[in-house]
Order: C-alpha cells, then structure tokens, then sequence
C-alpha cells in the first residue's frame, strides 16, 4: 500500500472483523519527533501467544486464507521508516496498534486520504462508534459518530450516501484547518 490512509482502513477493518462496536483512530503528525496514528478498539483481543505471533505473515486468524499481511508490512515499513511498531492486547478485551515513523523520514508513504478511509470504514460499518483525532502542531480535531449520532438521531446512518459524502468533506474540511490551510 502507497498510502498510510489505506494500512489504517485495513487494521481497522481488522478490529471490525474481531468484533469491535467502539474504535479509537488517532493520527498525531509530529509526537516527539514521530508521525504516529494509532488504532485501538475494544474487539477479542489476543492471546499472549498470538500477540507475539502476528507480525509473521504466516500467522493469521482468518480462515479464508493462510496469511495476513497487515500487520508484518505496516511492522517492516515503520523500520524502514526509523521508526517502530507496538501492540498491546487482551484476549477478551480489544486491542492497541501505534505505528510510529521517523518525522520528515524519506521514505515515509504520505498519509493520503484519511478522510476517505474513514468515510468507507464507517460506510461499510455504520453501527460502530468511531472517534477519530487527528492532531498537526497545535490543532486538534476530535469527531466522534456518537456526537452525529445525538444531532442527527435515526438519520445518522453512515452508509447512507449523503450522510457519508457529508462525512468525508466535512473531515477534509476540518483537517485541513488544523493543519493551517486555507478552506474555501
């Protein structure tokens, strides 16, 4: 994958399928001299063994096939970045996935579209409650479905089309403030 936008639409949906009803998806530009974003959800979780399995991609949970890629290239492609992976997990309890890559590094994949990752992910999962952060220098943007939820009622419905096209220009909108660009 080109684009980090695209490794946070595939661990996400990871939680999805271990099955997470809330997820945290965090992107912080500069943490101390690192890109992070981060993933945690309240899904299975995994055992000791397991978690100290999943990053060989020969180690998977699905059934469909007999490996998962996921994990292993986004672990490969943060030390090829200067950087590192973590994951914390309890079985019964969910999990916590922080990508952490070198700030300015060269070889970093551009973040891309984030605001159309999380448009899908919620299209294709309209009941789970996201809250999704996104921080660059000192802005901050907090969203949160259960917020749309209370304002909207029964229309918040995600994989509703005008409700997901409003999702995705609304969440490009707002990070483009916070990254201090003008919005038109």
């Amino acid at each position: 994958m080109r684009e980090l936008s695209l490794h946070i639409l595939d661990l996400a949906q990871n939680s999805i399928e271990a099955g997470a009803r809330n997820l945290i998806v965090a992107i912080n530009e500069n943490e101390n001299g690192f890109f992070v974003f981060s993933i945690e959800d309240d899904g299975r979780g995994m055992s000791p063994e397991l978690l100290r399995q999943v990053r060989d991609p020969f180690t998977t949970t699905r059934l469909s096939r007999k490996v998962g890629m996921g994990i292993p290239f986004i672990d490969m492609v943060t030390q090829q970045c200067g950087g590192h992976l973590e994951i914390t997990s309890e079985k019964g309890k969910g999990t916590r996935i922080a990508a952490y890559f070198a700030a300015g590094n060269i070889d970093m994949p551009p973040l891309g579209d984030i605001a159309a990752s999380v448009r899908v992910l919620l299209a294709g999962a309209p009941w789970i409650d996201l809250e999704f952060i996104y921080c660059c220098g000192q802005g901050r943007l907090d969203f949160s479905t259960c917020q749309v939820r209370e304002i909207l009622g029964d229309a918040a419905d995600f994989a509703n089309p005008e409700i997901s096209l409003w999702l995705e220009e609304y969440l490009k909108q707002e990070i483009a403030k916070v990254k201090g660009m003008e919005v038109q």
